[in-house]
């Protein structure tokens, strides 16, 4: 599978977004940009859902939800889902793009910033991020790393 992380803005509704990559073959997971370190953050949470899955160690049953659930860093579907998804009033997201070559944005009047993915001081505060050896995105994807250990 293709992954591909990308910040989006604008207008359209959670449900056309998600209609709009599911229509063009692909899939997507819409996240709370305030909830995400960096791009490495949420490809490493996507990877690790995938390989959760391959070797039947997956959490959930659909792997969008698996990829919540590691960028999180829950165990409980339920709270993953509560801390990650987008929060109501928003017009920024984050998007892990997967089997999507081109995401044609402007069909659903969005367009692409990437600086919504950037791992910030403010998120870093959020999210508990406050080693002083690794920086926050680092930091971040040492947590998605870690749901694997939870799982024992």
């Amino acid at each position: 599978m293709r992954f591909d992380v990308i910040g989006i803005r604008g207008p359209a509704s959670f449900e056309t977004i998600v209609s709009h990559f599911t229509s063009m073959g692909g899939d997507v997971v819409l996240l709370d940009p305030d909830m995400v370190a960096g791009r490495s953050h949420a490809l490493a949470a996507a990877h690790h859902a995938e390989r959760a899955f391959a070797e039947g160690t997956n959490r959930s049953k659909t792997l969008p939800t698996e990829i919540i659930l590691y960028c999180a860093w829950e165990r409980q579907i339920g709270r993953a889902m509560d801390k990650m998804k987008p929060k109501k009033g928003r017009d920024e997201y984050v998007a892990v793009l997967m089997d999507v070559d081109d995401p044609r944005l402007d069909e659903i009047g969005m367009v692409r910033d990437d600086s919504i993915v950037d791992a910030t001081p403010w998120k870093a505060e959020k999210l508990g991020l406050r080693s002083c050896f690794l920086s926050p995105e680092d930091q971040a994807v040492e947590n998605v790393a870690m749901v694997e250990l939870q799982k024992l």
